[in-house]
């Protein structure tokens, strides 16, 4: 099982940026998938979450209608697509997926323990 992240880097604010996260010895269509990002000396946060299985979408609130998740099923490649870039979007981001049976038993939507397998990080800076 793996998980293979491309794409973040450097963005001016109001930019956009396109996290992709390539699976392999898994099922991302049958998976539930999430996207989450961390700063030093802070937890760990879910940005969205999504499992066809569940049929839940999720988003943070300070996220929603700038950022949307996606698979590509053909790929085996799930997406981050962020617009509206602000500086406090700057952190490193992660992909994860968990088997349907795994997702949601800490009873929440987009929370990092219920994920198994994760993607190895990328760098999301956004400055002027």
């Amino acid at each position: 099982v793996q998980l293979v992240q491309s794409g973040g880097g450097l963005v001016q604010p109001g930019g956009s940026l396109r996290l992709s996260c390539e699976a392999s010895g898994l099922p991302l269509d049958t998976y539930a998938i999430g996207w989450f990002r961390q700063v030093p000396g802070k937890e760990r946060e879910g940005i969205s979450c999504f499992s066809a299985t569940h049929g839940i979408t999720m988003y943070k609130d300070t996220v929603k209608g700038r950022f949307a998740i996606s698979t590509d099923n053909a790929k085996n490649t799930m997406y981050l697509q962020m617009d509206s870039l602000r500086p406090e979007s700057t952190a490193v981001y992660s992909c994860a997926a968990t088997p349907p049976e795994v997702y949601r038993k800490s009873g929440h939507y987009c929370d990092a323990v219920d994920f198994a397998s994760w993607g190895q990080g990328t760098q999301v800076t956004v400055s002027s």
